[in-house]
């Protein structure tokens, strides 16, 4: 799992998550660090330390949050189906591994296919899975593309890029070993994307996390008030996300999460608030208890 760090002073003019009305604006300032925020205010951007800093502007008090829809068929969904999960101890990869009799990829493939703002859905898998989606196919309205995977997942990421439609307004990239996403998460990680320009489903850490060297010595432990678990799906801009690609291959760079790419701009980073049902199926304890997920919520419907 991947955690982020933020830093966020309490004077005035700073905010939470619930802003005060006054510090509203009816317009964003012609400066590329001001952006709008999902609940309709606007924050300017810095770095500082590392870590990420959110500040409200003044203005008045007009939300336009309404303004940022995200339109039926403008979404392209990049799959990841393609890692080996050598942590679960089978021969096949963790997400076609039978979940209550379903593989764990189909679960959140169809969850996506049902959503109207999706166009198109780009599964990045070995050719020898292809089946999979393909026998599921005839239960989809949605357009089914395929792309390689690469030796790393940004690579992955980079080959489910070239496939997708150059008229989409968003991308949404999704691990496949997460079958339990909720279509409501989807929606709004979606709108906050729209709105900010990158948006990452994730929860807040609930356990300690402490920082350790090399010889696995506690070096100091982390305010876990400001720490969150990301997840996916994570949303990006194509412009952002190709610019971002430009960067880390032309540096040689390597990220672990696809926002990461992002950040690399110095562009801000939404974190949608998920749900922690939200697990990626790595090991037999995750499988467990993703089927007592999917039995708890059957007998709740």
């Amino acid at each position: 799992m991947s955690f982020l760090q933020i830093s966020i002073p309490k004077p005035p003019f700073f905010f939470t998550t619930k802003p005060p009305k006054q510090y509203t604006t009816t317009c964003c300032p012609k400066d590329p660090s001001i952006v709008p925020t999902p609940a309709g205010k606007f924050i300017s951007w810095r770095r500082s330390h590392s870590r990420i800093t959110l500040c409200a502007v003044a203005g008045g008090n007009d939300d336009r949050s309404t303004d940022y829809v995200t339109k039926e068929n403008s979404v392209s969904v990049i799959f990841l189906a393609g890692g080996m999960g050598k942590r679960m101890g089978v021969s096949m990869p963790k997400q076609y591994i039978p979940l209550l009799g379903q593989p764990i990829a189909l679960y959140s493939f169809y969850t996506f296919s049902q959503l109207p703002q999706v166009k198109e859905i780009v599964v990045v898998c070995d050719p020898s899975y292809k089946d999979v989606f393909e026998d599921a196919r005839e239960k989809i309205k949605t357009k089914l593309k395929y792309a390689l995977p690469g030796k790393e997942r940004q690579d992955s990421v980079y080959s489910g890029f070239q496939a997708v439609d150059v008229n989409s307004e968003l991308i949404c990239i999704h691990d496949s070993a997460r079958p339990l996403v909720l279509a409501e998460d989807i929606k709004k990680v979606l709108k906050d994307g729209l709105l900010v320009g990158a948006a990452v489903l994730g929860v807040p850490a609930k356990a300690t996390i402490k920082e350790a060297n090399d010889e696995s010595f506690v070096v100091r432990t982390l305010n876990r008030k400001t720490l969150w678990e990301m997840q996916t799906p994570q949303v990006i801009k194509p412009e952002l996300l190709k610019k971002g690609f430009e960067l880390i291959n032309r540096e040689g760079l390597e990220v672990t999460d696809d926002v990461s790419i992002v950040e690399l701009l110095k562009h801000p980073v939404y974190i949608t608030k998920g749900s922690y049902t939200n697990i990626k199926v790595t090991t037999p304890d995750d499988l467990l208890l993703a089927e007592r997920i999917l039995h708890t919520s059957t007998s709740q419907n």
